[in-house]
């Protein structure tokens, strides 16, 4: 495997996943793309790929196609200094370009074209070139090429990105590695921000999430140590109409082609992000029937603004949240208050969002991280066994003429084959950002009674019961769960260290 640069942070996964496949014999040209959202460090990490191949990386600009061109030239003359001073189409270039690769020295040969869309949108023909070199560089191999060359396309455009190898697509079949990358989870962006108090950590991550961009923007600002440091640091940054995060939700929108009127969108948006969660309930908000906003939760989807999720138990019951912590914040409060914190009244907007903060932004984010602590942090002994990707779970209580929602539930997988059985619950959670007591433990062995009730549902003897809390635990839960083996308290320095 390639040596992965010193100043390239976390990622080892996906390093390795580009090392081996540049690295590896087979087809003369293959192709390799790489997408995710806007500052997730797509473009840092393909070009230290580049930087350790001695490839060539070429970032497009939006421009019209003769410009793109020239452009495209220009980096194969940084390459090597007698590359053609004119390329007439985009075959003669990519061809040109694998040639001269395949010419150099031993080893991986790379050429990165990163923010593909935008070479896509004043050239369509691009898909079809690229598709056409590499047919014909498998048809007819050059004997002078030691190595396979790689061709990465890059790009934040999500939907156009995925939709480059579906559908009637020339490159359909094409690529050989299809990487999402995602943004760091809450320990990684911990580490990346180099903040130690987990409590400042999280009360950031709430905020901006993982994306590894963030931090050089708000570098002039400082970076939070502590949890009473966010409020004077939002002021410099994300509620600060000056600072290029004010408006990141509407970039981030921006980005999609398909949406050409944005007035839609950001409606479904806010409403998902003051927590309504389910198609109907959307489009009661948005004044809308529920087949009329299919297709825009589908765009959102599949750029990834929103995610949808399935009932653990219950597969006909999904629900939508926002995907991205910094969307979720501007709907939540930089959109509503956008008159006052243009007037500079960031401290006053602030005091007055405190209760929306807390119940809508950190709530959410906190079950969020549960879920993902779960998922690969949690030690197989305090989850009572081996299970599957953590979800949700929704209990209706005859009795109480209610339901109410379980916020970590995990099924038991099947130590034969590794696939999940959907009706044997493992782990049922309680997460909260507030101080927990006896009742809300009493309140999840309820839970757990009604769901065995269900004829779908059943729960093993080993099973476990979570609770999350970011502000501890009441002495009389601490004395309570200490008793039972199947009770496990878990505090934001668990989340954070402990397993």
């Amino acid at each position: 495997m390639l040596p992965k640069p010193d100043g390239l942070y976390d990622r080892e996964v996906e390093w390795g996943d580009l090392s081996r496949f540049v690295s590896a014999t087979g087809p003369p040209l293959r192709l390799s793309i790489v997408y995710g959202r806007r500052r997730y460090g797509k473009s840092f990490l393909l070009r230290r790929l580049v930087e350790v191949t001695g490839g060539v990386y070429h970032l497009a600009l939006q421009e019209e196609r003769r410009s793109a061109l020239e452009r495209f030239a220009d980096s194969l003359r940084r390459h090597q200094a007698h590359a053609p001073l004119r390329l007439d189409d985009w075959h003669t270039a990519l061809e040109y370009a694998a040639a001269l690769l395949g010419e150099a020295r031993n080893g991986p040969k790379v050429l990165v074209l990163d923010e593909y869309p935008y070479l896509r949108r004043g050239s369509p023909e691009l898909d079809s070139a690229l598709q056409a070199v590499m047919d014909e560089a498998a048809a007819d191999p050059d004997p002078r090429r030691d190595s396979p060359v790689t061709i990465v396309v890059c790009g934040s455009a999500m939907s156009v990105m995925t939709g480059i190898l579906s559908g009637t697509s020339p490159l359909r079949g094409r690529a050989t590695l299809d990487m999402p990358l995602a943004s760091f989870d809450y320990r990684s962006a911990r580490g990346f921000w180099g903040i130690e108090d987990p409590a400042a950590a999280f009360a950031v991550d709430s905020v901006v999430g993982g994306a590894a961009g963030y931090k050089d923007l708000a570098c002039f600002a400082g970076i939070p140590r502590r949890s009473g440091d966010l409020a004077a640091w939002l002021a410099a940054t994300v509620l600060n109409p000056s600072h290029a995060l004010f408006r990141e939700d509407e970039y981030l929108l921006r980005e999609d082609p398909r949406v050409t009127v944005e007035a839609p969108y950001y409606s479904l948006l806010q409403a998902i992000a003051a927590g309504r969660a389910s198609q109907g309930r959307i489009a009661e908000a948005v004044g809308r029937l529920p087949g009329d906003i299919i297709y825009h939760l589908d765009v959102m989807l599949s750029a990834g603004f929103i995610e949808r999720t399935d009932d653990l138990v219950t597969a006909r019951r999904p629900t939508y949240r926002v995907a991205d912590p910094i969307v979720r914040f501007h709907h939540l409060i930089s959109r509503r208050n956008r008159a006052l914190l243009e007037d500079r009244r960031a401290d006053d907007v602030w005091a007055a969002s405190g209760a929306t903060y807390r119940s809508k932004v950190l709530g959410p984010h906190f079950e969020l991280v549960c879920r993902r602590w779960v998922d690969h942090y949690a030690a197989e002994e305090t989850l009572g066994g081996e299970v599957g990707p953590a979800g949700r779970v929704q209990v209706h209580d005859r009795d109480r003429a209610r339901s109410f929602e379980v916020d970590v539930a995990a099924a038991a997988r099947d130590a034969g084959g590794g696939s999940l059985r959907g009706t044997v619950l493992q782990v049922l959670g309680e997460a909260k950002t507030s101080r927990l007591g006896v009742g809300d433990l009493q309140g999840l062995d309820r839970a757990a009674g009604l769901l065995a009730e269900r004829k779908q549902v059943s729960l093993p003897a080993t099973s476990k019961r979570l609770l999350f809390s970011l502000e501890g635990f009441a002495p009389e839960l601490v004395a309570a769960a200490a008793a039972r083996p199947d009770v496990e308290l878990v505090d934001l320095d668990r989340l954070y260290d402990g397993d």
